[in-house]
């Protein structure tokens, strides 16, 4: 209730922000609510100078945190703002005055039940960065078995309150993201309250370091046999849910070029290995870094890849992945028809629209890459071209998509800064070979077969169990059905064995066609 009655003064507080950074004009170029914001428009200040996304991030940093961290999701959802918008949000720096050392003292003791002084020897009492969820802090650990080495290990901790400020706001995103949807009827197919939604549950997982230090987990075991990247190793015993210790990496900004050729690394190799460590995650994985700009990758002194903050991670199952690269196939291939079908399968396109028209517009956006020079073409621009034919097609596209391409941009970004010449993606192209021919190839296609067989073989005792229990429940009253309906079970029961002998003795003679083809 006070909630309530305290949302129309909140409301008020974000318009006069809004309104001081000349940001309403980042409203009114997405066109939500145009009348109402010409309209205040019309009292603000004098334009300022810059594009709307930067007025907006500049708005955003002041609301706060949870503004903040909206501000930073949004620019993983080009296809709701547009390009640019997402561009300038991505630049949005999540940098906020650090909270005291005595706050994060005691934020370390309550949530891992010993003295500060038991767990480390050393404790850098100004933290090395301070951002809207969390900082993080310097430190070494102090080790009860004189056996065990003292480690460097850098220990984030969450800001203080920043669990109920989050459900404060949240409500007023939800509340927005409701009148929006209500009474902007265009802007349901971007369903503004399950991006709500999505980022409720993206920041949620923030706020619980466990889940962050899952994700390295889960992360590093996948690359436990790759010297070329290094995920920092989990100090469980000195990790809870608002408070996360991991081993320390040293090492040189990826987008540092001058530091790079400064410590003699070479920046073709580093950039084959980056390409290769992103493949690998996208799509031998399908678990990859949602935020690996910069600031979060690193060269160490050897030349490998070191990564950190892993509050945001994507996947992709597999059958999305075999989608994208039955796409890139398409694609390479220039057959727009097949890139086309491709995304119906895939349930992008809806039932009922013209595909020979859209296999038209793909040939539009694709068509203008081909013939450039390598190093000029950007596929995360390209797949970013293809999301916005969403708006023509009334697509759906899938959140983890989008968090792709951005990572793509950040990627092309970096590899432009180092070496402008080059082409990122091109760098991997062994691995996307071996992956295509082996995942795509005539091969696999008869291995998938065969696997969807003995996997429907698998279920038929389980099946042809329940058509029994219904006969059963049936005859015995505990279903009401027609008796002829009764009839039909009563003689599907009578020829299950008979069934099951024949469906075996079908599967047994097309897994050996299938072993003949193979061989």
């Amino acid at each position: 209730m006070l909630y309530t009655l305290l949302l129309p003064f909140r409301l008020l507080t974000i318009a006069r922000v809004l309104r001081r950074y000349d940001a309403l004009s980042a409203i009114e170029a997405l066109g939500i609510f145009p009348t109402a914001v010409a309209l205040l428009r019309r009292f603000s200040p004098r334009s300022r100078p810059g594009r709307p996304g930067q007025k907006l991030a500049n708005a955003l940093t002041e609301l706060g945190p949870s503004f903040i961290k909206f501000g930073q999701f949004l620019a993983t959802r080009a296809d709701l703002i547009g390009e640019e918008m997402s561009a300038d949000l991505s630049e949005l720096q999540d940098r906020l005055q650090p909270f005291p050392f005595k706050d994060a003292k005691k934020t370390i003791e309550d949530e891992l039940g010993r003295p500060l002084e038991e767990l480390f020897s050393q404790f850098d009492e100004k933290p090395i960065s301070a951002a809207s969820i969390a900082q993080v802090h310097f430190a070494v650990t102090r080790e009860t078995d004189p056996d065990v080495p003292a480690r460097e290990v850098a220990v984030k901790v969450l800001r203080p309150g920043i669990e109920v400020a989050f459900e404060r706001d949240l409500r007023l995103f939800y509340y927005l993201a409701y009148l929006v949807e209500r009474t902007q009827p265009w802007t349901r197919r971007f369903r503004p309250v399950e991006v709500v939604r999505l980022f409720e549950a993206t920041v949620r997982t923030e706020m619980d370091l466990r889940m962050e230090a899952a994700a390295a987990s889960e992360l590093g075991e996948n690359f436990r046999e790759d010297p070329n990247y290094h995920v920092p190793e989990i100090d469980w015993e000195r990790t809870a849910q608002r408070v996360v210790t991991q081993t320390r990496l040293s090492g040189i900004r990826l987008d540092d070029r001058e530091a790079l050729l400064a410590a003699g690394h070479d920046l073709t190799e580093v950039l084959t290995k980056a390409s290769e460590i992103f493949f690998n995650q996208v799509f031998r994985d399908g678990f990859f870094h949602g935020d690996q700009h910069p600031g979060n990758m690193f060269v160490l002194p050897d030349g490998s890849i070191g990564a950190v903050d892993f509050g945001v991670m994507g996947r992709l199952d597999h059958r999305t992945r075999t989608f994208l690269a039955d796409m890139l196939l398409a694609t390479l291939a220039r057959d727009y028809e097949r890139l086309a079908a491709v995304q119906v399968e895939a349930g992008y396109l809806p039932a009922g629209q013209p595909m020979d028209l859209y296999a038209q517009a793909l040939r539009a956006v694709c068509e203008p890459i081909f013939g450039r020079p390598l190093a000029h073409i950007s596929f995360a621009r390209l797949l970013g071209q293809l999301f916005r034919l969403t708006e023509s097609f009334n697509l759906s596209v899938q959140p983890q998509l989008v968090l792709l391409q951005k990572n793509m941009l950040m990627a092309e970004g970096v590899s432009r800064r180092l070496d402008p010449q080059l082409n990122i993606w091109m760098l991997a192209e062994p691995l996307i070979t071996d992956w295509m021919r082996r995942h795509r190839g005539p091969e696999a296609r008869t291995r998938e077969a065969a696997r969807q067989i003995i996997q429907g073989l698998e279920r038929l005792p389980s099946t042809l169990e329940h058509m029994e229990r219904i006969v059963r429940e049936a005859s015995e009253g505990g279903l009401r059905l027609h008796p002829e309906t009764i009839a039909v079970f009563v003689d599907a029961r009578r020829h299950a064995a008979i069934s099951r002998r024949a469906y075996m003795l079908a599967g047994v003679a097309l897994l050996i066609a299938l072993v003949a083809l193979l061989k």
